[in-house]
């Protein structure tokens, strides 16, 4: 059977485990040590996620390669239908409401999975020249990448959009794309930014840019910064985590957790965490010179690792204040369930395509 062969225990890739345990293991303490009962959700959040890994993991998804098409056009429905028949909370409207006990759910981060599977599946169909791919299949890659970006900018949910923007285009960019196209790019990026700042920012996230700008952060950065330089070398006990335990330091298990693991853990501690962060994401992105003549693989590996990649920096960026203070939460780390389910999805996804590949590769080869 399927699931008993030898080759799926052997192809596993553990490192992968090994890396993302610490990273779970270390935010539920937090978590506990502040909120008790964020803590027990947050163990519902992870039972959750481990019975979503087991289904993902299982399915045949090489075999049924041909309806990732199909994922994506109904992950692009589903934005269109925030449009018409979004939940509005604080002035964004991100989520839909399911006719199932109140429940709702945010196809932007649904959506992310199907979008770097599209992307490897696109790629294995029309892979590239020796030397890059030239401006014709850039803007046939274009069209599956601006798409999404456009209807979750439009929400607004600009972190959101960005993040997926830069992904898509990251992968493009490790796969090959002939650099003039880059250049191109770069050139009329520079030139139109003050009429993007202008035109198209909403904006409370001018003001968000304005706050980062100006000379004073705003007062979630400074109790941030604080908590940070009270952890100095080695970090502090819980009791002397005054930032933390007394509240000043604001939304402490989720987005300025980081602040918090610092004022916990000191400068050695935060260096650690980053550690760990980056051999994961160099690990994930290793991929493309292992698995060089898989697509899937190569775009769904680095499209991974930008976005872990992508959502650490941003998060730890604006917890010290280099960085405009955006929803984006560190990355299998911060209080959460969607962000944190949607990670494991991701993983297992990645392990299903590692796992199976040689089981599923001829079958899969003769549907493409």
């Amino acid at each position: 059977m399927r699931l008993f062969d030898k080759r799926i225990i052997s192809h596993f890739d553990y490192l992968l485990i090994i890396f993302v345990l610490p990273l779970v293991l270390l935010s539920y303490k937090l978590i506990s040590e502040t909120n008790t009962a964020l803590a027990n959700k947050q163990l519902v959040y992870f039972s959750v996620s481990l019975v979503a890994f087991l289904i993902v993991f299982i399915l045949p998804i090489r075999r049924h390669i041909r309806l990732i098409p199909l994922l994506y056009w109904l992950g692009i429905i589903l934005l269109l239908a925030v449009e018409f028949f979004g939940e509005t909370r604080l002035g964004a409207k991100r989520w839909l409401a399911l006719p199932i006990g109140g429940l709702t759910i945010q196809p932007s981060e649904l959506f992310k999975p199907v979008f770097i599977l599209m992307l490897g599946y696109l790629i294995q169909n029309r892979q590239p020249d020796r030397d890059g791919y030239n401006a014709k299949d850039f803007i046939y890659f274009s069209f599956y990448i601006l798409l999404p970006f456009i209807l979750i900018a439009k929400e607004p949910d600009l972190g959101t959009a960005l993040v997926l923007l830069l992904v898509g285009y990251g992968i493009l960019f490790i796969v090959g794309v002939n650099w003039k196209i880059w250049t191109t790019i770069f050139l009329a990026i520079a030139l139109t930014s003050p009429l993007i700042y202008t035109n198209l920012i909403k904006d409370y996230q001018k003001k968000r840019i304005k706050d980062f700008l100006s000379e004073k952060p705003s007062y979630q950065v400074q109790q941030s910064i604080i908590a940070i330089g009270n952890g100095g070398l080695l970090g502090k006990d819980t009791s002397e985590a005054t930032q933390t335990q007394l509240k000043f330091l604001p939304i402490a298990t989720s987005d300025f957790i980081f602040a918090y693991f610092v004022e916990r853990y000191g400068f050695l501690g935060a260096f650690g965490l980053i550690f760990i962060y980056g051999l994961l994401i160099l690990h994930l992105l290793s991929m493309n010179y292992y698995f060089h003549d898989d697509f899937v693989i190569r775009a769904f590996a680095s499209g991974l690792g930008l976005l872990i990649f992508l959502d650490m920096s941003i998060n730890i960026l604006m917890v010290i204040g280099y960085a405009p203070v955006v929803g984006l939460p560190l990355p299998m780390f911060s209080y959460g369930g969607s962000s944190f389910i949607n990670f494991i999805v991701l993983f297992a996804i990645l392990e299903n395509l590692l796992a199976f590949r040689f089981m599923d590769m001829y079958s899969f080869e003769r549907r493409l």
